[in-house]
């Protein structure tokens, strides 16, 4: 199995065989919370303008994403898993559009099969992807805004990249660290009513869930997000 870690939107676009498409702060991490709250499956785009045409479509379903770190207007939810635990979707649909993960999803074209990947079900990736036993794995660290890396996407990267090869890798005190460096601003008291503490605790309990969601091309170029447990 060979394995290699890409960046950004040029990373999913180049991704081949199963691509892991990571995104730990925070679109995947809030994916999980929301199949975990009860949503049926989550619809996911790049673009504003086509999740709002996008909930005429669906009438049981909600709005959950963010431009700058915030909740658009006109949103039910942000990107934020500690709106999400607080909700009920049982039932629900979830539209999902954010500046990094949602595009890294609709730009791996040449993948023969799309996950997501975050710390909450790393292990449950791993799990999935040494069942199916692929010749290739391209992980995608999507980085802050698709543009800069960022270390927790990364170090998912590696976690993911090591375990497949059966490597011990210790990860907790590397985990605690992104409080200083790329989970700062989750502790920027002008970041609470967005970006709150909890988020950054939330998103970085490793293995939570276990399940994998896996991405699949719809007829209007969205991705469906489906659970796969293991």
């Amino acid at each position: 199995m060979k394995v290699k870690i890409l960046e950004f939107v040029e990373g999913a676009r180049n991704a081949k065989g199963v691509a892991v498409i990571i995104d730990v702060f925070r679109a995947f991490s809030v994916a999980c919370y929301a199949i975990d709250s009860g949503a049926v499956r989550i619809i996911a785009t790049a673009e504003v303008s086509e999740a709002l045409k996008l909930k005429t479509i669906y009438k049981n379903c909600v709005l959950v994403g963010e431009r700058d770190e915030q909740k658009i207007p006109g949103f039910d939810f942000g990107n934020s898993p500690t709106e999400i635990i607080k909700a009920d979707l049982t039932g629900k649909t979830v539209i999902q559009t954010t500046t990094a993960g949602t595009l890294g999803l609709i730009n791996a074209v040449h993948a023969d099969a799309v996950l997501t990947g975050s710390l909450v079900n790393e292990g449950a990736v791993v799990n999935y992807i040494k069942a199916i036993n692929p010749d290739q794995v391209s992980l995608v660290a999507m980085g802050y805004r698709a543009t800069n890396s960022a270390e927790e996407d990364l170090l998912c990267a590696e976690m993911i990249a090591g375990e497949l090869k059966n490597e011990k890798f210790v990860s907790h005190t590397r985990i605690a660290d992104l409080q200083n460096s790329s989970g700062k601003r989750f502790f920027n008291p002008a970041n609470i009513d967005f970006s709150p503490p909890t988020d950054f605790f939330l998103c970085t309990m490793v293995n939570r869930f276990d399940f994998v969601l896996k991405a699949t091309r719809r007829f209007d170029g969205n991705i469906d997000l489906m659970k796969i447990e293991l």
